[in-house]
């Protein structure tokens, strides 16, 4: 999801819940601690130079149990930042503490946002050799051919 569609979406829904990519739901009294860009300049695998921007969200739990977090009041937080830092329209990354910080995708059914799992890749699996997809066989589908086997006496060895 990029920036304006999550904007577009605050205006036009009465609450702010986040689901987990296992269907659990942080809870209600979670903070939005921050709102940015994050700049990303590295060099892959293949030696192609790169650069990626997103717009980061940080989401904490805190023992304030009273606090819930209204689609108005971070849709304010997201306008300042884009004044302060210039926010294009960006894919949106969220971050969650789990047992390590996790970054996740943003997604919404209709209801809920959805924090959606992210994977590493390789970027340059041309330049690297690697296959673009492994060739999947079940044991019990291959065959052996009779006549092609070796056989004592049979002269292929």
């Amino acid at each position: 999801m990029k920036l304006e569609e999550l904007k577009s979406t605050l205006k036009t829904t009465d609450q702010v819940n986040f689901v987990l990519p296992n269907g659990t739901k942080v809870p209600e009294h979670f903070h939005v601690t921050e709102v940015g860009v994050i700049s990303k300049h590295f060099i892959d695998c293949g030696g192609t130079v790169r650069d990626e921007k997103v717009a980061n969200f940080q989401l904490w739990e805190a023992n304030d149990f009273d606090h819930r977090l209204k689609p108005q009041k971070l849709l304010g937080i997201i306008e300042l930042s884009e004044k302060l830092w210039g926010m294009e329209n960006l894919e949106i990354e969220v971050e969650y503490q789990a047992d390590t910080i996790g970054k996740y995708s943003l997604g919404y059914n209709g209801t809920d946002f959805l924090l959606e799992s992210k994977h590493t890749n390789c970027l340059a699996s041309d330049s690297c050799g690697i296959p673009k997809e492994k060739l999947k066989l079940n044991l019990v589908d291959l065959t052996v051919k009779n006549d092609s086997c070796c056989t004592p006496g049979g002269g292929c060895c």
